[in-house]
């Protein structure tokens, strides 16, 4: 919006005579309160947003820079590639899956069978003769 002299002019006459010479001074104020405010509110919006693109971009550049982390020990891509490695290497892993095997709870170290003749043969529904 560009205004020259002879527009400003006449909006000023239009305000001085709608508004009076008492009221001017204050509704100029307040307009010039207002103005700076909502200047103060977008430049502050501004910098936010350009914080959070710098805090985005450092990231990016992070994950590309830093290698993976390594996978923590006793996991099963440990276990993979200790066990790929070389036939010695499998050879030396058993012993130590069994020592491992041997400090978690609960297990009993012989392979499970399902006891199928210990369970009791399901009974009939009601009104269900048995044969």
């Amino acid at each position: 919006m560009n205004l020259g002299f002879p527009e400003m002019l006449f909006l000023f006459l239009l305000a001085l005579l709608l508004f009076g010479p008492k009221k001017l001074p204050e509704i100029g104020r307040q307009i010039g309160r207002g103005l700076a405010e909502f200047r103060r509110a977008s430049n502050e919006l501004k910098g936010q947003l350009e914080n959070e693109m710098r805090l985005l971009e450092a990231e990016d550049r992070e994950k590309k820079i830093s290698p993976p982390p390594p996978p923590p020990e006793n996991t099963v891509a440990v276990s993979a590639d200790a066990a790929s490695a070389s036939p010695t290497a499998r050879a030396d892993a058993a012993p130590a899956a069994q020592e491992q095997l041997a400090l978690l709870p609960g297990t009993d170290h012989a392979p499970s069978v399902a006891a199928a003749d210990s369970d009791p043969p399901p009974s009939p529904g009601p009104g269900v003769e048995g044969a």
